[in-house]
């Protein structure tokens, strides 16, 4: 009989130690990362020059090259980890990365995460084609428009100092991503895109032209690494070898690197 009762006891203490580690983990889930040496790059895969997938199927792009420099200096291996970038929060959150870095726009998301400082002035601009006759907001009535989900672009045209222009459109349609929304611009199917100006120099130099900005801006933003809220042990490590790397060139250096020189504002 004692044998019969000893079993569930041993099974009970088992499965509460195997809880108690699990609670251990959830509760530092904050420096995880990096008391493990695992610095998780959440980004988005179709962002470059931010961060992209190449042609040979690696993932490079100017803010993973900042984060490889950053974890070489704290002996933290990079993880670099595409997400889904309408599931950006629950990764965050859940501790599956231990960031969003990858022309993340922090205006607007203030209070959502803890930040580190701004690293570069970017904007949000219309993308048409050279020849399709729009050169200012008041031609952009009457077009379809195309614009990332959950971009920056799509939160300043539901700014309500957006308001009288984005009604004006026929119609804007939301797509996964800004391959995508060429793809459409080229077949005609869209007459505009908006979107990071980065990433649209980056778009119409790879392209080989056709394509133009146009002068006006739609908004100014900032982009800055996120991290969970509250989560300023990371953040403070991340920051001061960031403040090393302007301090000694490198990080002007990446950027040149990425033709991102006259954005980023880091040590300027």
């Amino acid at each position: 009989m004692w044998k019969k009762r000893l079993v569930p006891l041993i099974l009970a203490a088992a499965m509460l130690g195997a809880c108690g580690g699990c609670g251990d983990k959830t509760s530092d889930s904050k420096s995880a990362n990096a008391d493990d040496s695992k610095f998780i790059v959440g980004f988005d895969a179709a962002f470059p020059p931010y961060g992209y997938q190449d042609d040979n199927g690696e993932y490079v792009g100017f803010d993973l090259d900042l984060a490889a420099e950053v974890c070489s200096r704290n002996n933290w291996e990079l993880v670099k980890t595409p997400i889904d970038w309408d599931a950006k929060d629950m990764e965050l959150n859940s501790g599956t990365i231990s960031c969003i870095w990858n022309g993340f726009t922090m205006n607007g998301r203030e209070d959502d995460y803890t930040w580190s400082e701004p690293y570069v002035d970017n904007s949000q601009v219309f993308v048409v084609k050279e020849d399709s006759g729009i050169a200012s907001f008041d031609d952009l009535a009457g077009k379809t428009v195309a614009v990332q989900t959950d971009s920056s672009a799509q939160a300043a045209l539901d700014e309500d100092e957006n308001a009288d222009l984005k009604n004006s459109f026929k119609e804007l349609l939301v797509v996964g991503d800004y391959n995508t929304a060429f793809m459409n611009l080229e077949a005609g199917a869209v007459d505009a895109i908006a979107m990071d100006i980065g990433v649209a120099n980056y778009q119409l130099e790879s392209r080989g032209g056709g394509f133009t900005i146009l002068d006006e801006p739609l908004a100014a933003e900032q982009y800055a690494i996120g991290f969970k809220k509250g989560n300023t042990e990371l953040r403070d490590k991340v920051q001061k070898t960031l403040d090393e790397m302007a301090a000694d060139g490198t990080f002007e250096k990446i950027a040149e690197n990425w033709d991102l020189q006259d954005s980023v504002t880091l040590g300027k």
